[in-house]
């Protein structure tokens, strides 16, 4: 099943997500292959591809996993969550609907 990873980033967490970037990219590089990733990006905190200073809110994943416990597992796992990017994660079940 489908599951959406939704994470805020804590305040002035800027340089930590870019110090960890690497570590988070290669976890979703491996869903990639594995062909469990819909989609997955950051959120810029202003209307731009490179919010620069401004930073980030957070991110979103949407990948398959097992079950809820698996997805949240993952999600903990995160570098970002041990780089102390995040102000919160939540992770919930996603029905596709389109496209199919």
């Amino acid at each position: 099943m489908w599951y959406v990873i939704y994470s805020r980033d804590r305040e002035g967490s800027l340089q930590a997500r870019l110090d960890a970037r690497p570590a988070h990219v290669a976890r979703l590089q491996s869903l990639l292959s594995e062909g469990r990733l819909l989609l997955a990006g950051p959120r810029p905190a202003i209307d731009a591809v490179d919010p620069g200073p401004a930073g980030f809110l957070g991110s979103l994943v949407v990948a398959a996993f097992d079950s809820l416990a698996d997805a949240q597992h993952w999600a903990d796992a995160d570098p970002y969550v041990e780089a102390e990017v995040y102000e919160s994660v939540e992770v919930s079940p996603f029905n596709r609907v389109m496209p199919k």
